[in-house]
């Protein structure tokens, strides 16, 4: 404690580690204007007016006393490429940037950074004044151009901020194209090939590419240069208004207006693997610059991984490049060729997990660089944040949509980070600012690249750091019913954060009118006795007076439909293929009849059997028309970020995925090939835009992945529709994977209605699971069983003898056989081998058999995922009854790990 207690002292641990992290309840998004056509870039005036940009030329402005968002400019920019042969698609270029001045309240200027329209290839930053909520276009001050290529690329940045001496910074990309050297250094000198050569920017020191420049905007529209940029002014081959230098696209900064550090997330190159004569895989970087610097980029990544000097003429790798004494030797260098020694990243992570920094998560990667919080600067916010959060600096992510807080000491070392309200859903966020009344205001640009996102959005997240109203729920034991109708309300799961004493308030009122009837207890009982159709309202009010209000809506008049589903033969855990189900389905209705007397004829019973892929797959309500979604991989490409590149329909940076089943519908070796393009990376089949690779989902995860997309090139198969009593084979189609996957009987019934309500729907479900289960998916295990995932995928380490795992009320009717996958590898994790017995009802409880021995296997192969494991079997005997099974694990030998048991299959 004296240690802790003197590290406070001497700063070398921030007070903020000590506080309590605020309660995420307290945190409020609250959208501002959405549907928006590629936002970029925000700023919020001093009476909270939102300006923010669009990639193809509006600037718009959000009103907070209207609520409502109107375009004050319009900027004629260039959007596509610029190729001889007349192609043009979209490229990165476009309206870029958008700041205000420091001094916005007394002069109204706004800068802006943009691609001009019209043939010359060039970015500029201007100026601009604000008049009402009009941008003047006649009063353009350009400040700054910069020469760029429009007919090979991309990597624009454009950012823009300012710190507190007033000195504006702006930064910009590499402008060079990553597509000819495989997502490693692009240093290609070859003759025609300065697009390819990021050596003409970001390492050129006589060229505003690849930087971050420093300039101080006058009154007249130059701008001068600050004392303690990179380069001082006449040192030839150099620009004065390089501040750092060394950067692939540094897509958005921020300069810390407290100490003055700036910081910039840099959005990194696309290699998925180390690779020897070429370089590292590839990383993102959150950069932090106390002073001038130059980070690196084309020779270095992260940590100054070095590239090695590959000369892309003889296709050999020279010597790795020195991060002490940097040379830029390019022909496509018009600046020095000795450079300052590059300087590390702040903080840096790749496509995969990162050891250092394992909150970074893993996936498709774009650094954003967000800003410091400083409490001394909204001491008189409506909304401050609280102190917890002073001095933290907020860095976010495009692809993986998080919000982090990093902790620095004193001297802006780094010492910790924390996600930032994790429960908070976005879709890219591409910018953010905190606003004059201390609310932190952000952009979301949506899923696709290049496209206007109906989810791109404005937003402001708020903080209540006093009381919070309510959070209410309300619940009715019946929402429909013949007269007369009783309900039992309920309030329950109603809380308050502050824990105020609550006052409840029902009100039922009719919605053909009439007075209402209050209730003021919370979970009242009441009897509806004339026909209708009635609102329920519960009203909660804390101590404060703050209050909240859900309703519910009750027909008294028509009783719902009654359904019931038998399963008459078969397993009822499992589904077995091409084995038959028996079922038997009963339907009443107080006011339709039944099936049994046949005033409901079966032809209105909807009774259909369903395959489907995923267990956990959304179950449509009454009506299921897809048997086969392949839902499996569609759930994995949804939590992946397939999505920024990729639509199912229409083309985005990427190709839909319509378009890439359809080409590959017809290749035998289609899964393979994309699953290893998914894992790995990829590019040229569809365009220049590389696919970044992704070492973190494993082979089997991008097998269903693929065979979702494949499936998307078939036509839909019309679902089994079945009499009320019968039997159904189970069927797995052609693609559908053995192993996975439940089978699902669904009887659905909706009534006539009655007395002027309208219809009912009933419906009852069976879902039977695939006979072979996952052991990592055990609902419970021993001591020394260690869990872990392999993509999306839950195994077990057995760590000892004696140990086991349990699944719970399992059907054995029919089973004969239980069939193990297990691998012992030997080189992975020294496996000992060993059997797995089998008991009912507990790890002591009567045994009903056991495998051979599992021998370790020495092969390197044997736990990748690319060779199945041998199965190990074992027969029991029959039991037709439902059992909890404990597999117990045993090698009285070993003293270490014995085996990764994969699945069992309950074989008939």
């Amino acid at each position: 404690m004296k240690t802790l207690f003197n590290s406070i002292l001497t700063g070398l641990l921030p007070l903020s580690l000590l506080a309590q992290v605020p309660e995420e309840n307290r945190f409020q998004k609250v959208v501002l204007t959405e549907n928006l056509n590629e936002p970029l870039e925000l700023a919020v005036l001093p009476d909270e007016r939102v300006i923010f940009i669009e990639r193809h030329g509006l600037v718009k402005m959000y009103s907070p006393v209207t609520k409502k968002t109107t375009v004050i400019a319009s900027i004629p920019v260039s959007t596509k490429y610029n190729f001889a042969d007349g192609g043009q698609p979209e490229a990165e270029d476009g309206l870029l940037g958008l700041n205000i001045d420091p001094d916005f309240a007394k002069n109204h200027w706004v800068y802006l950074y943009y691609s001009p329209a019209g043939s010359e290839p060039k970015n500029i930053l201007t100026r601009y004044e604000l008049k009402g909520n009009t941008l003047d276009l006649n009063s353009k001050k350009v400040i700054l151009e910069i020469p760029t290529q429009r007919d090979q690329c991309c990597h624009t940045g454009g950012s823009i901020d300012w710190d507190s001496a007033g000195n504006l910074y702006l930064s910009t990309g590499d402008n060079t194209s990553p597509r000819a050297s495989d997502g490693y250094a692009p240093i290609d000198e070859r003759p025609g090939r300065s697009p390819y050569d990021a050596q003409k920017s970001s390492s050129n020191t006589n060229d505003l590419r690849g930087k971050i420049i420093r300039i101080h905007p006058e009154v007249d529209g130059t701008y001068t240069i600050p004392e303690g940029n990179l380069f001082p002014k006449g040192t030839p081959k150099t620009r004065p208004e390089i501040y750092t230098m060394g950067h692939r696209n540094p897509y958005r900064i921020a300069v810390d207006k407290k100490n003055g550090f700036l910081y910039w997330g840099d959005v990194g190159p696309d290699a998925g693997k180390d690779s020897t004569g070429l370089g590292p895989a590839a990383e993102d970087e959150f950069g932090q610059a106390r002073k001038a610097g130059n980070f690196g980029w084309p020779y270095f990544v992260g940590d100054n991984k070095a590239y090695w000097d590959f000369d892309f003429a003889t296709m050999k790798s020279g010597e790795k490049f020195n991060p002490e004494k940097p040379v830029n030797n390019s022909p496509n260098n018009t600046g020095l060729q000795e450079l300052p020694p590059a300087q590390k990243a702040f903080i840096w992570y790749p496509a995969g997990e990162s050891r250092k920094f394992p909150l970074l998560g893993s996936g498709g990667r774009s650094a954003m660089a967000g800003p410091v919080y400083h409490k001394e600067f909204f001491q008189n916010a409506k909304r401050a944040y609280p102190d917890y959060y002073n001095n933290k600096l907020f860095i976010y992510e495009w692809m993986r949509d998080w919000i982090i807080a990093v902790t620095m000491n004193e001297q802006g070392d780094y010492v910790k980070m924390e996600r930032f309200l994790p429960n908070l859903k976005l879709e890219h966020p591409i910018d953010m600012a905190f606003g004059p009344n201390g609310d932190l205001y952000m952009i979301e640009y949506g899923q696709g690249w290049f496209l206007a996102n109906p989810e791109s959005k404005i937003i402001r997240i708020e903080y209540n750091g006093g009381n919070r109203k309510p959070m209410v729920v309300a619940k009715a034991d019946k929402q429909a019913g013949a007269l007369p109708l009783t309900v039992q309300l309920s309030s329950e799961g109603t809380i308050d954060y502050d824990k105020d004493e609550l006052k409840y308030e029902w009100k039922i009122s009719s919605l053909a009118g009439g007075a209402p009837t209050i209730f003021t207890e919370a979970n009242p009982s009441f009897t509806f006795k004339k026909l209708g159709t009635y609102r329920a309202v519960l009203t909660v009010i804390d101590a404060q007076g703050l209050k909240d209000s859900k309703e519910l809506i009750i027909k008294a008049g028509n009783e719902p439909p009654q359904v019931s589903l038998e399963q008459t033969q078969g397993n009822k855990t499992f589904f077995f293929p091409n084995k038959e189900i028996g079922y038997e389905v009963k339907v009443s209705d107080k006011e339709d009849g039944s099936l049994a007397d046949k005033r409901i004829p079966a032809s209105k019973v909807k009774i259909t059997a369903t395959y489907q892929d995923s267990e956990d797959a959304l179950q449509t309500q009454g009506h299921q028309t897809a048997p086969v979604t392949f839902t499996a991989g569609k759930n994995l490409i949804d939590k992946s970020d397939c999505k920024a590149c990729h639509f199912p329909d229409k083309k985005s940076v990427g190709p839909a995925f319509v378009e890439v089943a359809r080409k590959y519908k017809s290749n035998n070796n289609a899964v393979a090939i994309l699953s290893d393009k998914i894992i790995k990376g990829g590019a040229g089949v569809w365009g220049d835009v590389a696919m970044s690779a992704h070492p973190n989902i494993g082979l089997p995860e991008a097998n269903q992945m693929i065979q979702y997309i494949l499936s998307l090139a078939d036509k839909k198969i019309p679902p089994v529709l079945l009499p009320p009593k019968g039997n159904v084979t189970a069927k797995i189609p052609d693609g559908g994977d053995p192993n996975k996957g439940v089978y699902k009987l669904l009887a659905t019934y909706t009534d006539k209605g009655a007395n002027g309500l309208p219809v009912q729907t009933a419906e009852q479900l069976i879902v039977l699971k695939n006979p072979t289960l996952l052991l990592g998916n055990a609902e419970e295990t021993s001591k020394n069983i260690m869990k872990f995932k392999m993509g999306e995928t839950n195994l077990l380490i057995v760590m000892g003898t004696n140990t086991y795992a349990a699944l719970k009320n399992i059907d054995l009717t029919d089973v004969k056989t239980l069939s193990f996958v297990v691998a012992a590898p030997k080189q992975q994790l020294n496996s000992q081998g060993g059997i797995i017995e089998v008991h009912t009802g507990s790890v002591d409880g009567p045994l009903l058999g056991k495998t051979d021995f599992v021998e370790p296997n020495d092969d390197p192969n044997a736990f990748s995922g690319t060779k199945p494991p041998k199965p190990y079997k074992v027969s029991i005997p029959a039991t037709n009854s439902f059992q909890d099974l404990y597999f117990v694990f045993k090698n009285d030998k070993s003293k270490g790990a014995l085996f990764v048991p994969f699945s069992v299959t309950f074989e008939p």
